[in-house]
């Protein structure tokens, strides 16, 4: 597998770049990050390869591990752009819109707007949670507010919510 700057990157281990102390599973102490910690699990790559198959259909070990470095190397491009326009507009957040930015930018116009659509009704949805949480505290507090003598009392409610993405 080769980055972005032609570096061979198929050893077993890879050096991070960056300065500082490492933090987190995915490096140990001597700043080493092993290739399949940049690599998307590859259950979830198969769960969805099998999503779009029919339900006898199998799939070997090498095709899995094949997609698997498509499909992570893709998402590392992607969000390499996004995060270089991050870097010019000295912003330290990426967000959606910026990943929606670096699809187009790179040619994948198609896959540009289905995300755009996604990221416009994932919000949507976000907003009207937020929403009918609030309503729901707002009518729990009119129906039975904490007692006044005690300070520790919390009132509110919690909705239980489900979100379903049809694009």
């Amino acid at each position: 597998m080769v980055d972005n700057r032609g570096t061979n990157l198929s050893g077993r281990d890879l050096k991070l770049t960056y300065e500082g102390e490492s933090s987190g599973a995915a490096a140990n102490q001597e700043g080493v990050l092993k290739e399949q910690d940049h690599l998307l699990p590859i259950a979830n790559v198969g769960r969805m390869m099998k999503q779009i198959l029919p339900p006898n259909a199998k799939i070997s070990k090498e095709a899995k591990e094949t997609m698997q470095e498509c499909v992570s190397e893709f998402i590392s491009f992607v969000t390499g752009d996004a995060a270089d326009k991050c870097r010019k507009e000295k912003r330290k957040t990426l967000n959606g819109d910026d990943i929606c930015w670096a699809l187009g930018s790179l040619g994948f116009d198609d896959y540009a707007a289905t995300m755009k659509r996604y990221l416009l009704r994932y919000r949507e949805l976000e907003s009207d949670r937020a929403n009918q949480n609030r309503v729901g505290n707002n009518e729990q507090n009119d129906i039975d507010p904490p007692p006044a003598d005690n300070p520790d009392a919390v009132s509110g409610s919690i909705a239980p919510t489900t979100i379903n993405f049809n694009l």
